[in-house]
C-alpha cells in the first residue's frame, strides 16, 4: 500500500495524463473547438487553463518562486486561457502544459506535505497537503468536461 505522499502524487499524475489521453490525435482545430456554446470551453482551453493552475498552485504559492505571472490569464483578460485557445496555438499549449507539470514536480520534491504558505488573496495559511488535494478535485472536474468535449468533437469516450 502506497504511502499518503505517493497516493495524493498518483492521483495526480493520473489526472495529469487523462487531460492529456482527451487530446491525443486531435487537429488543432479539434482542440479548440467550443462545442457547448457560447461557453468558450474547449479541449485547448482546459490544458492552457490547467497550466496557469499548476503554476499558481505549485509553483508560486507552494514554492513561493518569484517574479512569475500566468502564462494565459492576465488582470485585462482573465479568462485569456479558454478566450484566445485558437488552433494555431495547440502544439505550443500541449508543450506549455507538459513543461509546466515539469517544473511543478520540480518545485514539489522535496517539500513536506505540512509545509505551508500564505494564501494572499484568501489571507489564510494553508499546507501541501491541502493543494494536491485541491488539484486532484480540480482536474476531476475538468477531466469530466474534457470527456464530454472530447465526445461532442468525434463521439470518442472512456476512462
Amino acid at each position: 500500500m502506497a504511502g499518503e505522499r505517493a497516493a495524493l502524487e498518483d492521483w495526480l499524475e493520473y489526472h495529469r495524463s487523462t487531460l492529456l489521453v482527451k487530446c491525443q490525435g486531435l487537429t488543432g482545430e479539434q482542440l479548440a473547438e467550443r462545442a457547448v456554446p457560447p461557453s468558450s470551453l474547449s479541449l485547448l482551453g482546459l490544458v492552457r487553463h490547467m497550466t496557469d493552475v499548476e503554476r499558481a498552485w505549485f509553483r508560486i504559492r507552494c514554492a513561493g518562486q518569484t517574479g512569475l505571472s500566468f502564462r494565459y490569464a492576465t488582470d485585462a483578460a482573465p479568462d485569456a486561457d479558454f478566450d484566445f485557445a485558437e488552433p494555431s496555438g495547440a502544439e505550443d499549449g500541449l508543450a506549455a502544459y507538459r513543461e509546466e507539470c515539469e517544473l511543478a514536480r520540480a518545485a514539489m520534491k522535496g517539500r513536506s506535505l505540512d509545509d505551508t504558505f500564505f494564501h494572499q488573496l484568501r489571507g489564510v495559511t494553508m499546507d501541501v497537503r491541502w493543494v494536491y488535494l485541491h488539484m486532484i478535485e480540480e482536474y476531476a472536474r475538468h477531466n469530466g468536461h474534457a470527456d464530454l468535449l472530447r465526445e461532442q468533437i468525434d463521439g470518442v469516450t472512456g476512462s
